[in-house]
């Protein structure tokens, strides 16, 4: 680190500079990874001080060293202290079974260190970085060979450290003209711009979020870079739809940044190119859906959904069949996200294509209210957000059918049994896996013998068709009535914004204070919690002079859950009665509490004080 300062502040003599090189050279192969790393660091000031010389007197080390690292015996490699080493990190990941593990070692590899691989890449880059426009001359096909297999290495750590090896090499030649920085179209990176093009695509969509981060730094250095739009549109094809997918990816630092670099690359083009290149978004789009990676499953329905929404419905309209179908597909995914954003999605596909997607429709209505009754509280909710869309998009004939269902779903709450042989002991509390958390902490058949996967990583968990990991996204239990019956409520508040539906709507609201009024099951402080949420949405919805008409028939109901031991129940029924008090008026909402059961003001005025009566 001295040396590394004396040359970068110019303190040192060119025979202290020449020693400094050879002994950074003899030091990149130090079983020490921070000495390796400053060693590159030194060489990479030494390339700013004295220029590409400096590369080409140590290259054959550096390649070499890059070379050699990139394939190994896993067990030859190792001295006999790291393979013991390695064996006791296998049985803590692996368990005592390890060796019966058929992945295990294919898993070891894609997420343990590569021996000197990621700290020779790391030299390579500073030297790249020291020697700037320099080093244009000597981008060979034969060093872009080298990173490429980096890029396409088994090791996530490797393929992270040659994106951004790329990204250094994307940048290294940059000329100044005017405010901006771009290549000239005779530099060499642009005459390999497709190879490097399309290893970006890859990049981007990788299963290892900082890989894929890695990628989309070095798409946005290469796509800026470019010295004119013509030049960049070649490369659109391959980008611009990973690019657009990743704005919605679960990993928010590769979601923001693939946002910002949306707006650098298109400016306010955006859905222009979209729709310029809609055959390759929807191809890839397709793709996506099929993904082994559920976030990335849950992106494209999201994507998909946006086509809908905001792009130019005769450029998407040819593609509807297809898109639906691929909705559909993953509407029936064993990851809960993915499914959930499929159900909105669809919801407002059907909203912007009612008659392509009518054909479709006695195969979604089935998922939809599967999806209404599911384990997961956001499921719920969203299908009841995809059903209003379906009831805006096809007007009465859908209303009556939905309405229909919902005073089924009410009605349903009577077969909910006071407690089930499978869940008797469950928890009471509110959380989102209340109902299954008691018997899942404690099952010792899910917490034993099994393998252990790195929490970074969303591929072995989150594959279509598997499970495991620290968050089984694809856990399900059979749904239970009240989970209907709280579903129906979430839909009749999304169904109280449509004008033609508010008379139908208020007539259901006696069925749904019956349902609150239950309390023979452990979770009925849940649908109690939803029915006070939801309660002031469907009062604005159907206007104070039909909501007034059904409010005592909510009183019980909300001052039972005023005063239970649940603390998300009872804050959810003062903010009730606070939302209801701006609604109706105070007074108003007093007087009726009065009206009907005195002993109710105490509790109330704790929350909404008494108002004085204006005096004329």
């Amino acid at each position: 680190m001295g040396s590394k300062l004396a040359v970068k502040h110019r303190l040192c003599s060119n025979d202290f500079a020449e020693l400094s090189r050879e002994r950074a050279a003899a030091l990149l192969t130090d079983d020490e990874v921070r000495v390796r790393i400053a060693a590159g660091e030194l060489l990479g000031e030494l390339c700013r001080r004295d220029g590409v010389q400096v590369y080409l007197r140590c290259r054959d080390t550096v390649l070499e060293g890059v070379a050699t690292n990139l394939e190994r015996d896993s067990q030859s490699d190792l001295s006999a202290e790291e393979q013991k080493k390695k064996e006791k990190l296998m049985e803590k990941l692996f368990g005592t079974q390890a060796k019966e593990v058929s992945d295990a070692q294919q898993i070891f590899h894609d997420t343990a260190g590569w021996r000197h691989l990621e700290t020779w890449m790391k030299c390579l880059q500073e030297v790249i970085e020291g020697c700037g426009s320099q080093f244009n001359p000597h981008v060979t096909q034969s060093l872009l060979d080298l990173l490429f297999c980096a890029l396409t290495h088994t090791n996530r750590f490797v393929r992270e450290t040659g994106f951004n090896v790329c990204g250094s090499l994307v940048t290294c030649s940059l000329q100044q003209e005017g405010v901006g920085t771009v290549l000239q179209e005779s530099d060499t990176i642009l005459l390999h711009g497709q190879q490097l093009a399309e290893h970006f695509a890859t990049g981007l969509a990788d299963n290892w979020s900082q890989v894929r981060m890695a990628a989309s730094v070095a798409t946005r250095k290469f796509l800026l870079s470019m010295p004119s739009e013509d030049v960049r549109k070649k490369y659109y094809p391959l980008l611009l739809p990973r690019l657009c997918l990743n704005r919605y990816y679960v990993a928010e630092g590769v979601r923001i940044y693939s946002q910002e670099t949306w707006k650098k690359v298109t400016q306010t083009e955006g859905k222009a190119l979209v729709e310029e290149y809609i055959t390759q978004v929807v191809d890839y789009y397709m793709e996506a859906t099929t993904a082994d990676n559920h976030a990335v499953r849950e992106a494209a329905c999201a994507c998909i959904a946006e086509l809908g929404s905001k792009i130019n419905r005769d450029v998407v309209r040819p593609h509807v069949p297809t898109l639906i179908q691929a909705l559909l597909e993953s509407f029936k995914d064993d990851s809960w996200p993915v499914r959930d954003a499929a159900c909105v999605a669809c919801g407002n596909f059907i909203q912007c294509f009612p008659e392509e997607c009518r054909p479709q429709m006695d195969n979604l209505y089935p998922l939809f209210f599967a999806n209404l009754q599911d384990n997961i509280p956001s499921v719920r909710q969203g299908a009841a957000v995809a059903l209003a869309n379906v009831a805006r998009a096809y007007g009465s004939e859908s209303l009556q059918f939905l309405l229909q269902k919902v005073q089924e779903g009410l009605e349903g709450i009577e077969k909910q049994p006071a407690s089930t042989e499978k869940y008797s002991g469950l928890d009471k509390g509110p959380a989102t896996y209340g109902v299954v958390k008691k018997l899942r902490d404690n099952d010792m058949d899910l917490h034993t013998n099994q393998t252990m996967y790195s929490c970074g990583s969303l591929a072995p968990k989150m594959g279509r068709g598997r499970g495991g990991g620290c968050m089984d996204h694809q856990f399900r239990k059979p749904a239970e009535p009240w989970e209907l019956t709280e579903g129906c409520v979430h839909l009749l508040a999304e169904l109280s914004q449509i004008p033609t539906a508010v008379q139908q709507v208020a007539e259901l609201l006696p069925q749904v204070a019956q349902a609150a009024a239950k309390h023979h099951y452990p979770q009925h402080l849940l649908l109690l919690e939803t029915v006070c949420k939801q309660l002031p949405v469907i009062g604005r919805g159907v206007n104070k002079q039909l909501f007034k008409r059904k409010l005592e028939d909510f009183l019980d109901p909300i001052f039972y859950s005023l005063t239970s031991d649940n603390q998300l129940t009872c804050s959810a029924a003062a903010e009730c009665l606070l939302q209801l008090s701006h609604f109706l008026g105070p007074n108003i909402l007093r007087g009726r509490v009065e009206m009907y059961n005195p002993h109710y003001l105490d509790e109330l005025d704790k929350i909404t004080p008494a108002q004085p009566s204006s005096i004329m």
